[in-house]
């Protein structure tokens, strides 16, 4: 069996950083266990505190072709630039006319800026590219390309 992929991510509001990257992704939240009519109903028939239930939440892709993301509440903060990001690739493909991916591009980091991202800067590669530095809403950057 292949080894399959998924990406945590340590945060705050667990609830909030998920339902913004299921928008930004076109995943879907994981649904409650089989049974269940909600996450609220699961946890509590498992005795879990109301006050954890936004401990932890995650996001699917719907295809199947993406890697889920897990979202866990930590105590601290986030301190430091990310080692790791991960690039929306909505230019379409490299041999688009470079307007149009820019716009391509442009049109997504507003639409993400309105969902509750911030938009740091665009920048211009020596081949070409072009992309836009963003913070999640929890400060997480991420880019547009």
């Amino acid at each position: 069996m292949a080894t399959t992929v998924q990406i945590t991510v340590d945060c705050s509001d667990p609830g909030r950083l998920a339902g913004f990257w299921a928008l930004a992704l076109g995943y879907v939240l994981d649904p409650p266990p089989p049974g269940f009519g909600s996450w609220p109903e699961a946890l509590a028939a498992r005795g879990i505190p109301e006050s954890e239930w936004n401990s932890a939440s995650a996001v699917s892709d719907p295809d199947g072709a993406g890697p889920r993301l897990f979202f866990q509440r930590v105590p601290e903060p986030k301190t430091a630039k990310n080692r790791l990001h991960l690039d929306l690739r909505a230019g379409g493909p490299l041999d688009r006319p470079a307007g149009e991916r820019r716009a391509a591009v442009r049109a997504e980091a507003e639409r993400l800026a309105a969902a509750g991202a911030t938009i740091v800067e665009a920048r211009d590669g020596q081949w070409g590219e072009h992309w836009i530095v963003m913070l999640d809403p929890e400060g997480n950057e991420f880019c547009v390309t």
